[in-house]
């Protein structure tokens, strides 16, 4: 996308963008023509045939956020149309830079509220601007990155003043010169990743670490400086990220500390030397590559960043060093995938060939030569591209093409959050909000996008993936390697060992088996002769894995159960990238490791190119399903060909789970929409075969209740279901009319006992799910099959309010169209019922202090269990549903995810920093359950946990290492806690 020389927003080229569609336009139209009444710039701007107006309109169509503030503020706009660009952006930072200092007439400074309001109207007015000088390329990446990285330091700087001057005055501190409150303060506050590169994107987080010098003298008592400037940081995260009236600023992180778990939210400076010399971790001298001074004492800052320089940029880098770089590339990137990329659903910063790969490209370069080049050490990616050119790192072409990669995938992610200014990076799941994207980009459809994105994300991929091409050629020369005869070759033991195996003598008895045939899979000539060429690389990439030994005999377990063994040795030899998802199962997932030894053929599924690339949605699940029941030729090979799609699906889900292809919330999604569409196929088994012995019932309807995790679309690999089946029939008819009539109870009983038996009985196909019917009205002691008016008349008179929240969670999965909206009707009644919210309330805080009670949690990894866990969270969501009538909020909640349901009642009924947390901790808490219920059964203890499984949760909860994640879970998980007991009481 070129950019245009004007800094005026009128020169803007005709036809930049298209608008999203004609519904959307006369909306925004609408909204124009209103404006337009008390601002003749817009009444003259739509009177126009012009391209100025095709943009506005276009812009205002693709961005509802944008059409927001346009309507919050018409004279944002009318600004924006009038006057250059740039000169605005100007004063607004300088806005937000003096938001601490008190207004034109002197006078007393500005209460803390008055700088959060200064700050977010500066922010909300900059980004205003910014957005339309970036989508009419006015502005370029570089540019936008540059104006958000300098309005976020200004706000960072204001607000540090504001604090130390506010200290100041009440006689907790003494600042040297209260005009200048962070000058030789000694408190420093710098900028991490793309702030402290500024390389800020649209709605970033910005990543702090602060540190203070007991030296400088400007707390009275040395001794008490480590409790007001954490309490300082406190209020700093407040002023940034609360959302108020007036928006938010800046949403806040400050995990990039030294030992976030057990460590103060400002270190002393001495403290933090210590640690970074003594146990700094190769994934901060990463992060501080980037890291620069944005706020507090900037020369005290330059002057920690020098002395951390010996710390970031080694002289000479040892093995262990080395290997631990690799390390956090597996981290960062665990598989690189093989076949092709999805656009739909992709992350353009942690996906396959995005953002992350080209900083990783950079960074890793960085600290293997930084210490003996000096001019590697620059913050900006593209800079440092240019530099590694320079030393002759990489070559021009490698540089141009990261470089042009680089500002298109930061362009994309760029629109995708100023469509709703939401902090992510994943591209739309559907056409309609592909094509938004697409025209925000400047292309005319979604396929012309979609093809150059993934062409830069191939090349990306293929870049990234070269950079290790060295080492994996210099480690492929492996040793002697001799599996011949009956004893062990000294010389191979020791091989063995050297690769990472701690029993090389079991290993090489292990491969001797392979050699003499005696599993299927190795009985072929030709098989052998493949996996002998394997074999090599195979130890080698087996060894990288910590336990080894236990992945290799995981391995050996599986194919030792396959049929035949040529075709996926074959594949493994020419495609490394299925051999390190081979290994990253082997090492990470011992839960799938077992599937796959035992149903070998679910492996099957993986040879399909196309499968990253396919999102699991229901339609392409239900397609799939549809042929593969084709060829059934009666019910109980209907059931069979059900647990094989059943058993494979779910593998395969785990798979693009496992390798990053999917997040936690949509394999959630994936694992339900599977469910709901076995069930169904199942009850059109059942029903078939009951008609034909039992005939049909006159006005005999039936449908499924989904409950649990089942209805909110929450399912996890493993989960059982569970299900209400609800019936009705003509009341004028005694009994069923077929070759062996029974009456209805017994009839529609019938139905329910087959249906759970389809479901759960063992075969040798395995189990399809547990069920699960204790929601049922009456529980266990109730019948199986409810009638409809049974159903209604419980849960209006009978129902205790714990299955009300139960009832807050169901969808109807399957079944009779009529009575499906029957059933959502009564549910939706039942739920709107006006309630004494004292007793919910109460109702409520005894159901959870009663689970706490007798199931108490194992340990913070118990995401479940822990207070302020994921029972907290579903607890809100359910009360809120409960109450939502009496405080006046109709709105019909029902069949949602729990996220859903909370964006969709919290915003009325909660505090938007509540439902942020909230939020915030219901996406981690998913990411990580997700993988964890994937890859191992029982819970998560990391001592007795597959280190490559470790690796991938630090991944799924997006932290560097295990510390960290434990300390942002007791962090999130204590913050839920407080919101629960805001929201129900305590």
């Amino acid at each position: 996308m070129t950019t245009t020389q004007s800094d005026l927003l009128r020169e803007v080229s005709a036809g930049r963008l298209r608008a999203l569609n004609q519904t959307e336009t006369k909306s925004v139209l609408a909204d124009l023509k209103q404006i337009a009444g008390g601002e003749p710039v817009i009444a003259d701007l739509l009177a126009s045939e012009s391209a100025l107006r095709d943009f506005v309109v276009a812009a205002l169509t693709l961005s509802p956020h944008l059409r927001e503030t346009a309507n919050l503020e018409p004279s944002l706009l009318v600004a924006a149309i009038e006057k250059p660009l740039s000169p605005q952006i100007e004063a607004l930072v300088q806005e937000a830079r003096q938001a601490w200092l008190p207004g034109e007439d002197g006078g007393v400074s500005p209460s803390e509220s008055e700088v959060m309001s200064r700050l977010r109207i500066a922010k909300r007015r900059a980004a205003f601007l910014v957005a339309l000088a970036d989508l009419a390329r006015i502005y370029d990446g570089k540019q936008t990155t540059r104006w958000l990285s300098r309005l976020a330091e200004a706000s960072i700087s204001a607000a540090i003043d504001h604090l130390l001057l506010s200290s100041h005055e009440a006689g907790k501190i003494t600042v040297p010169d209260p005009a200048t409150p962070s000058e030789n303060s000694g408190l420093i506050v710098l900028g991490m990743g793309k702030l402290g590169a500024e390389e800020l994107n649209y709605s970033s987080d910005i990543d702090l670490v602060v540190f203070f010098d007991e030296a400088a003298g400007i707390v009275p008592d040395p001794d008490d400086a480590i409790d007001i400037f954490p309490r300082l940081m406190r209020r700093l995260v407040r002023i940034l990220q609360e959302r108020t009236a007036d928006g938010y600023v800046f949403r806040t992180d400050l995990r990039l500390r030294p030992d976030p778990g057990s460590t103060p939210l400002a270190i002393p400076v001495d403290a933090a030397m210590i640690y970074y010399e003594g146990r700094g971790q190769n994934w901060e001298r990463a992060a501080f590559i980037k890291a620069r001074p944005v706020g507090g004492d900037i020369a005290a800052g330059q002057a920690f960043i020098r002395d951390l320089v010996p710390f970031v940029f080694r002289k000479y880098l040892d093995y262990a060093a080395i290997s631990d770089i690799h390390s956090i590339k597996r981290q960062i990137h665990a598989h690189k995938g093989h076949g092709a990329i999805a656009v739909k659903g992709h992350n353009v910063k942690l996906g396959r060939g995005g953002i992350r790969e080209i900083e990783f490209f950079v960074q890793t370069q960085q600290l293997i030569a930084g210490g003996r080049m000096p001019a590697l050490r620059s913050r900006s990616t593209e800079q440092t591209l240019a530099e590694l050119t320079e030393a002759k790192w990489i070559d021009a072409e490698t540089r141009d093409e990261l470089t042009s990669a680089y500002w298109f995938l930061r362009d994309v992610e760029h629109r995708i959050q100023m469509v709703r200014d939401e902090q992510t990076h994943l591209l739309p799941e559907t056409d309609a909000e592909l094509r938004r994207i697409a025209y925000m980009m400047g292309f005319a459809d979604v396929s012309a996008f979609s093809e150059a994105l993934v062409t830069t994300l191939k090349t990306v991929e293929r870049r990234y993936a070269r950079l290790f091409e060295q080492e994996t050629k210099l480690s492929s020369e492996t040793g002697n390697l001799v599996f011949t005869g009956q004893g062990d070759d000294p010389d191979t033991l020791e091989t063995l060992r050297r690769l990472g195996f701690e029993r090389p003598s079991d290993i090489a008895n292990v491969i001797r088996t392979w050699h003499y045939g005696r599993y299927r899979a190795t009985q072929s000539v030709e098989a052998r002769e493949r996996l002998t060429e394997l074999t090599p690389e195979l130890l080698r990439v087996f060894g990288e894995s910590k336990r080894a030994d236990k992945a290799l005999l995981r391995f050996d377990s599986f194919i030792s159960g396959l049929p035949a063994g040529i075709q996926l040795f074959s594949l493994l030899g020419t495609n490394p990238a299925l051999l390190s998802l081979i290994v990253n199962i082997m090492s990470s997932a011992p839960r799938l490791a077992e599937i796959i030894a035992a149903k070998p053929h679910v492996f099957d599924g993986m040879l399909d190119p196309r499968l990253m690339a396919e999102l699991p949605t229901r339609d392409y699940l239900a397609e799939r399903l549809k042929s593969f029941l084709a060829p059934a030729r009666h019910y109980e090979e209907t059931l069979d060909l059900l647990r094989i799609f059943a058993s494979e699906q779910r593998f395969l889900i785990g798979i693009r789970l496992l390798t990053g292809a999917i997040g936690g919330t949509m394999a959630a999604r994936a694992f339900t929409y599977l469910a709901d569409l076995i069930v169904e196929a199942a009850l059109d088994a059942v029903m078939t075969e009951i008609r034909a012995t039992h005939g049909e019932y006159p006005g005999g309807r039936v449908a499924v209740v989904g409950m649990g995790k089942l209805g909110s679309f929450e399912l996890s690999a493993g989960s059982d279901i569970d299900i209400i089946l609800l019936y009705d029939y003509d009341d004028t008819v005694g009994e069923s009319d077929g070759p062996k009539p029974l009456d209805a109870t017994r009839y529609f009983t019938r139905i329910t006992q087959r249906l759970i038996a389809a479901l759960s009985a063992p075969t040798a196909e395995g189990v399809l799910y547990e069920v699960d019917m204790r929601l049922r009205p009456s529980g266990n002691k109730g019948p199986v099959a409810t009638r409809i008016n049974s159903f209604e008349k419980y849960q209006r008179e009978e129902a205790w309010t714990w299955e009300h929240m139960a009832l807050s969670r169901a969808r109807l999965i399957c079944g009779d169209e009529e009575l499906v909206n029957d059933a959502e009707r009564v549910i939706g009644e039942v739920l709107s019922t006006k309630r004494d919210v004292a007793r919910i309330a109460r109702d409520v805080r005894e159901m959870r202090g009663m689970i706490e009670q007798e199931k108490p949690p194992e340990s913070i990894w118990d995401l479940k269990l822990i207070p302020g866990g994921l029972i907290d969270i579903e607890f809100i969501a359910q009360y809120l549903r409960l109450i939502a009538s009496v405080r006046g909020v109709g709105i019909d909640a029902n069949g949602l995810s729990t996220a859903e349901a909370l964006k969709l009642l919290g915003g009325s009924l909660m505090d938007r920093n509540d439902l942020d947390v909230c939020l915030q901790a219901l996406q981690l808490y998913t990411e990580v359950s997700q993988l964890i219920r994937l890859c191992i059964d029982g819970t998560f203890d990391p001592k007795n946990t597959p280190s490559g499984l470790i690796e991938l949760v630090c991944r799924a909860g997006d932290c560097p290492d295990l510390r960290t994640l434990e300390a942002e879970l007791k962090r999130l998980s204590k913050a839920v806690r407080k919101v629960f007991q805001a929201t129900v009481g305590s």
